[in-house]
C-alpha cells in the first residue's frame, strides 16, 4: 500500500487511497454504459452476431488502456471506444460508404500507428502546447455542455436521432418524459447529487448513481439484472482487421476523417480535464503530455486489433477528478473493473439505467462550465474565439468541430486585429487544417 502511495505521488497531489479508490469507481460507473451501447452501434455494422464479442472486446480495450493510462502516465484520466467515433465508423464508413467493417478496422490500426509515430516524435505535446490557454479553457467549458447534452439525450428529455452521417441531431426537448418513473427518478438523482455536493459530501456523484439505481429497481422502471456471471468471448472480432483493403484512394479520406476526429477530440478532451484537475502550468502546458497522448495512441492501435473503432481518452473521466482523483490510481482503479465487470458480471453493469447515471453527467456538465472563468472576456480577440467553442461543441454534438471553429476564428481575429505576433507559428498551420478538413466533409474535395 505505501509502495503505491509513492508511486503514485499521494502527498504531491494531496490525496489518499480511499479518495483515489473512489474516484476510480465513480469514472468507471459514468462510462460503463459504454459496455452496452458501444457493442450496439458497432453490431449494426458488423451484425448482430458479433454483439457478444463486443462486449467483452469493448472491455478489454478500455480496461487494459486505461490501465495503462493510470500506471505509465499517471493520469486519472480513463479511455475506451468513443461515442461519435463508432457511429461514424458504424453508419457512415461501414453502412454509409460500403466498406467492410473488417476495412474500417485497418483504417482504425493505422490511424493508430500515425497516432504512435506523432506521440513518439512529440509533435501532438509541441501542438497542444502551441494551443492558448484562453482555446484550452473554452474547449474545458465546451465539453461540460457537451456532457450535459449527453445526461439529457440518455434520459430522453432530448429527442434525437442518428443521420446518415453517423452525426446525433437533436430535434427538441421531449417535457413529458419528466411525469414518467424514469424522469422522476432523474430529478431524484439529480438533486440529490446537488445536495450532496452542496454538504460537502465525498462520493456524491456515486452516491447519487448507486441510490437512483436501485430506486429504479425497485419501483420497476429498470429490471433487477437477471444473472451475474458472463462468460467472455471474442473470437468474432480479434485480428480481423483487412489492411489490403485499404490499398485504394477512397480509403485514404477514411484514414483521414478518422485521425482528424480523433486527434483533436483527443486533444481536447485531455486539456479540458488537465484544466479541472488543476494540472496546467502557469504557461497552460499539460503535463506529461507525451505519455498521456502515447498512452491514448497505443489504446487506439489495441482496440483496433482487438476489433472495436476507436479507443480515446473520456470526458466522462471528469466525474472521477471531481470526486478528488488526480493520480494514476484513479485510472488504475477503474481499468480494473472494466475488466471484472466488462468481463464476467457484465449483467450487473447492464442493469444500471441511464436515469441514474445522467445526473453525474449533468452535475459533472456544470462544473466543467465553470473553466470558462478562466477567459478574459475583456479581450474580444480571446473571448470571441472561446465563446465560439464553447457554443460548437454542443450544437454540433462534435469536439472536433467546435476546436476547429476555435482555432479558425482565433487566427482570423487575432491576426486582422494586428495582434498576429500573439499567434504561435503552429496555429496557422491548425487553422489551415481545420479549413481543409471542414472543405473536405462539405463535399469541395
Amino acid at each position: 500500500m505505501r509502495a503505491l502511495e509513492r508511486y503514485f505521488e499521494f502527498e504531491k497531489y494531496r490525496t489518499d487511497m480511499r479518495t483515489e479508490i473512489l474516484a476510480g469507481i465513480t469514472t468507471f460507473m459514468t462510462m460503463a454504459y459504454i459496455l452496452f451501447v458501444n457493442p450496439a452501434i458497432l453490431s449494426d455494422a458488423m451484425g448482430k452476431e458479433a454483439f457478444n464479442s463486443l462486449v467483452a472486446v469493448t472491455a478489454l480495450a478500455a480496461g487494459i488502456s486505461t490501465i495503462i493510462m493510470g500506471v505509465y502516465a499517471k493520469k486519472p484520466f480513463a479511455l475506451a471506444p468513443g461515442m461519435g467515433l463508432n457511429a461514424y465508423f458504424a453508419y457512415s464508413v461501414v453502412l454509409g460508404m460500403g466498406y467492410d467493417w473488417r476495412v474500417a478496422l485497418a483504417a482504425v490500426f493505422v490511424e493508430g500507428i500515425i497516432f504512435i509515430i506523432l506521440s513518439i516524435t512529440k509533435v501532438r505535446s509541441a501542438i497542444i502546447h502551441a494551443i492558448p490557454l484562453s482555446q484550452k479553457y473554452a474547449v474545458g467549458a465546451g465539453i461540460g455542455l457537451f456532457l450535459t447534452l449527453i445526461g439529457l439525450n440518455d434520459v430522453g428529455l432530448l429527442t434525437a436521432f442518428v443521420d446518415n452521417n453517423g452525426v446525433l441531431k437533436f430535434t427538441g426537448f421531449n417535457a413529458s418524459v419528466l411525469g414518467t418513473k424514469a424522469g422522476l427518478l432523474f430529478l431524484f438523482g439529480l438533486f440529490l447529487a446537488a445536495i450532496l455536493i452542496s454538504l460537502r459530501v465525498k462520493g456524491a456523484l456515486l452516491i447519487s448513481i448507486l441510490t437512483t439505481s436501485i430506486l429504479g429497481w425497485i419501483s420497476g422502471a429498470a429490471p433487477w439484472p437477471e444473472h451475474l456471471f458472463s462468460t467472455p468471448d471474442i473470437s468474432y472480432t480479434f485480428l480481423k482487421l483487412d489492411l489490403q483493403g485499404l490499398l485504394n484512394i477512397g480509403a485514404i479520406g477514411v484514414v483521414f476523417a478518422f485521425f482528424m476526429v480523433d486527434f483533436f477530440d483527443t486533444l481536447g478532451t485531455i486539456t479540458g480535464l488537465s484544466a479541472k484537475a488543476g494540472f496546467l502550468t502557469k504557461e497552460g502546458k499539460v503535463p506529461d503530455a507525451e505519455k498521456v497522448l502515447l498512452t491514448d495512441a497505443i489504446g487506439t492501435t489495441l482496440g483496433a486489433l482487438l476489433g472495436t473503432s476507436t479507443v480515446t481518452t473520456y470526458i466522462e473521466s471528469a466525474a472521477g477528478i471531481e470526486e478528488g482523483g488526480r493520480t494514476g490510481m484513479t485510472a488504475l482503479v477503474t481499468g480494473l473493473l472494466f475488466l471484472a465487470i466488462g468481463l464476467f458480471i457484465a449483467p450487473i453493469a447492464q442493469a444500471i439505467p441511464a436515469f441514474a447515471t445522467a445526473p453525474a453527467l449533468v452535475i459533472v456538465g456544470y462544473y466543467m462550465l465553470s473553466a470558462i472563468r478562466g477567459v478574459d472576456f475583456d479581450d474580444a480577440t480571446e473571448a470571441i474565439p472561446a465563446f465560439l467553442v464553447l457554443i460548437t461543441i454542443p450544437y454540433t454534438y462534435s469536439i472536433a468541430d467546435g476546436i476547429g471553429m476555435g482555432f479558425i476564428s482565433y487566427t482570423i481575429i487575432k491576426l486582422f486585429s494586428g495582434r498576429g505576433k500573439e499567434i504561435h507559428p503552429l496555429m496557422y498551420v491548425l487553422a489551415l487544417i481545420f479549413m481543409g478538413y471542414f472543405a473536405y466533409l462539405g463535399g469541395l474535395f
